[in-house]
């Protein structure tokens, strides 16, 4: 919402300053975002060219001495037609930004003439689109000064943020009120419109809405003979350019006013254009209308028009036809001043994509007691501007405003607010804003005025005393105690998804949000598609179902990266995922996703970095790693966690596997995808990803109180031993690690394969599998019995659970 600081001025009696009325405008909760001082007019001052001679190598330009006011004249080269001596216009010297042009001058050479600044009009300083000539000036124009004050255009132009529970506020009037009521100054009312009226208004309306009679709540239609419609004044004109919009006409420029300046939309029809009488009724199905955008729609029943003999006229509320719009030729109009429900202008406009400014106001509902009101400010506009006679208004449908009234205890603004504000305060807030107080006590009723259809209980009420009063008057408090040091807050759920999230980030990983939609293709692809996931009203062709991963919103992530010359990346999300319609079918799952070299397992003594050397692709090995680092995080026993290979039919099935807690949890899934679900998501390149399903950990298990310190380190060194076992190709590397870490929890710390390998040395159907095993002390310095035994432990439990041979 845009507006004028002189235009504000209309309505509101004050002397605040810019700055104050911007600070209060934002304190009583109505943001303000952008504030245009018009700075850029500034260099601009009023000159008179003193001399105008022919340009001696130009037919068309003139060598100009202009008067600036100050010092000797200045030489101009000028190609307006207009341009002679005695004229007084606007001039930019050397270093002025011309707006209209784009352009910062310099002094120049034009065809062999020196010239030192520019003499404007109006289009290249953006006031008009007029570009016939250079601005003329009335003679007594004052030399020197500046042009934008005398002109009115230093004018600063106010932009709040309006939120869309206050439409009260989509008029500068009630901007104006708020501001009253605040106390930045006096709010100005108007004098009732007062002007002659003969004869009746003989387009009568009849709404034909089918009982539907909330569609259109009232309609106001005046008959206005022998107009003259042609520009609007300037002072009108300056308004709407500088909130941005185009001057058409008197007519509509009125029209535009009103919208902005009392929240009051309304629409002239060319009334020698409208055929028989008017009626508000739904849309015919198909049924066509050219609006005033020159774009031709196609109605449905859903949509309210308004419709002569010829069809259909408006749209109602949203925007005209460009049938019987006013041109210059127009001599009688009808002016329009009607009520709209609010939900069906936002839906009808939606479904067009039609923005305009009356439908701003409409959906979000205007003051029903200013519909007659309007029309008479309106029409009294058009009988000064463009003169004519005004008929009798014929109003149908109208029944008048029945005030909310709610109850209002004082007690509920400390309640609510934690402010002490008195209930003769209360009262004189509310009063300021035009709301009615009855009663007296520590309860009253409040009437809520016409055009606050967003106040419907007593927590609005409190809403107003509190920003009137002051939000900076609360006073910051800390939350209260929840009587424990370590008390629990947060779910284990989200405490694990916050564990998730950090791991991965501090693995180098990226944090993504993707969408839960995804085209059906790509969830039948990963396991989804069921009819019970299908969105009913997709927002896009290509979101049409919810995600049963999130493995296809991160590839095509790493993709729109790679395409934009991000190859190596590596994402995570930790979001839900859907199996199915119902509650429980929702999932919680960190996944992630890395591609080209983006990977970690570069460095340490891992089997598979014998043949990794710089810029190694990602693969299963990665995402393992990361898999194993989520669990890790979320505090599961890793000594409980076993791998199993095999994964989902979108993962490679030689290069992928699946991470279970015991024989029935399965945690999740990790690997290289498979070439034909790549080439599905239109995907390319080195990937590798994971999905741990965060809510398949078991809770953890409740612990005695612990009567040994958290940190609890050994203090002897470490040892490290290595082994190497021939084993069948189809035992599993982690069953060696488990049973050698079996061997004895106490002392061995940790179990990693550092080497495979397989050749006909070995036998045929055999492997070696190399594993370090690392050996921490806790209690004594170990003896080199101590570590034969454990050796012959470590090496037995292996044997025996594998069938392998130490290798020698």
């Amino acid at each position: 919402m845009k507006f004028t600081l002189s235009w504000l001025k209309d309505h509101l009696d004050t002397d605040a300053s810019l700055e104050d009325i911007c600070a209060k405008l934002t304190a009583i909760g109505l943001e303000v975002e952008d504030v245009d001082d018009k700075a850029a007019f500034k260099p601009f001052v009023i000159a008179k060219v003193v001399s105008a001679e022919q340009h001696p190598n130009a037919d068309k330009l003139r060598v100009l001495m202009v008067d600036t006011g100050k010092g000797d004249p200045i030489q101009v080269v000028c190609g307006a037609p207009n341009a002679r001596t005695g004229l007084v216009g606007a001039f930019a010297a050397p270093g002025t930004y011309v707006p209209g042009i784009d352009v910062t001058l310099a002094v120049g050479t034009i065809r062999g003439v020196e010239s030192r600044g520019m003499m404007c009009s109006e289009k290249e300083l953006e006031i008009s689109d007029n570009h016939d000539g250079i601005i003329d000036l009335p003679a007594d124009a004052p030399v020197g000064q500046s042009y934008a004050a005398y002109a009115g255009l230093d004018d600063p132009v106010i932009e709040i943020n309006l939120t869309p529970n206050r439409p009260d506020c989509t008029s500068i009037f009630g901007i104006a009120r708020d501001l009253a009521a605040a106390g930045l100054g006096t709010l100005k009312t108007p004098k009732a419109p007062s002007f002659k009226v003969e004869g009746e208004t003989s387009v009568k309306v009849t709404l034909d809405l089918g009982g539907d009679d909330h569609l259109c709540p009232g309609f106001a239609l005046r008959l206005v003979r022998g107009v003259k419609n042609g520009p609007s004044p300037r002072w009108m004109q300056q308004r709407l350019i500088a909130i941005g919009l185009r001057p058409i006409n008197a007519l509509v420029d009125i029209t535009n006013y009103m919208t902005f300046d009392q929240g009051r939309p309304l629409h002239v029809f060319d009334a020698a254009k409208v055929k028989g009488n008017l009626v508000v009724r739904r849309a015919a199905e198909g049924e066509k209308v050219l609006a005033l955008d020159t774009r031709e729609y196609t109605l449905n029943p859903s949509n309210v028009v308004i419709a002569d003999d010829n069809g259909v006229e408006s749209i109602g509320g949203i925007m005209g036809g460009e049938h019987s719009g006013c041109d210059a030729d127009t001599t009688d109009v009808l002016i329009e001043s009607a009520l709209w429900d609010p939900m069906n202008i936002a839906k009808s406009g939606r479904s067009h994509g039609i923005i305009t400014d009356a439908r701003y106001r409409f959906e979000r509902g205007v003051d029903p007691e200013y519909m007659v009101p309007g029309l008479e400010r309106a029409t009294e506009l058009v009988l000064e501007l463009c003169g004519g006679t005004a008929a009798k208004t014929d109003v149908v449908g109208y029944k008048g405003y029945d005030a909310k009234v709610v109850d209002f205890p004082f007690t509920d603004v400390k309640r609510l607010t934690g402010l002490d504000v008195s209930s003769e305060e209360s009262v004189d807030i509310l009063t300021r804003l035009g709301f009615k107080v009855s009663g007296s006590g520590e309860r009253v009723s409040v009437a809520v005025p016409s055009w606050r259809p967003d106040v419907d209980g007593k927590a609005d009420l409190v809403e107003e005393v509190m920003r009137i009063h002051g939000v900076d008057n609360i006073k910051p408090a800390p939350l209260e105690s929840h009587g424990a040091v370590n008390g629990r807050i947060l779910t284990t759920l989200q405490i694990r998804s916050r564990l998730a999230k950090r791991a991965l980030a501090s693995r180098g990983m990226m944090e993504a949000v993707t969408w839960s939609f995804i085209p059906k293709a790509h969830a039948e692809l990963f396991g989804g598609g069921a009819a019970s996931l299908a969105l009913s009203n997709p927002i896009a062709a290509d979101m049409s179902d919810m995600r049963p991963s999130l493995l296809p919103g991160l590839l095509a992530a790493a993709q729109r990266n790679a395409d934009k010359g991000y190859g190596d990346v590596a994402l995570f999300e930790v979001s839900g995922t859907y199996e199915n319609d119902r509650p429980e079918g929702q999932r919680r799952v960190a996944g992630g996703v890395r591609r080209g070299t983006a990977s970690l397992a570069g460095s340490g003594r891992l089997w598979s970095n014998a043949a990794k050397g710089g810029g190694k692709p990602v693969d299963v090995y990665d995402a393992k790693a990361d898999a194993l680092a989520v669990i890790e995080a979320c505090g599961l026993p890793m000594g409980n966690v076993q791998i199993e290979a095999g994964a989902p039919a979108w993962y490679h099935p030689g290069r992928s596997g699946t991470i279970k807690m015991g024989p029935k949890i399965v945690l999740g899934y990790f690997g290289e995808f498979h070439p034909k679900a790549l080439g599905a998501l239109d995907v390319s390149g080195a990937l590798a990803g994971f999905e741990i399903y965060v809510d398949a950990m078991p809770d953890p298990k409740k612990k005695a109180t612990r009567t040994k310190p958290a940190l609890d380190l050994s203090p002897f060194q470490a040892v490290k031993r290595d082994f190497a076992f021939v084993v069948d190709k189809t035992v599993d590397a982690g069953a060696i690690v488990r049973a050698a870490t079996g061997a004895d929890r106490k002392l061995i710390a940790g179990v990693t394969v550092f080497d495979v390998f397989e050749g006909a040395s070995l036998g045929e159907g055999k492997k070696s599998i190399a594993i370090e095993v690392v050996i921490q002390p806790t209690d004594k310095t170990l003896t080199d019995e101590d570590f034969e035994a454990l050796t012959a432990k470590i090496v037995g439990n292996v044997v025996k659970t594998t069938g392998g041979t130490l290798r020698a």
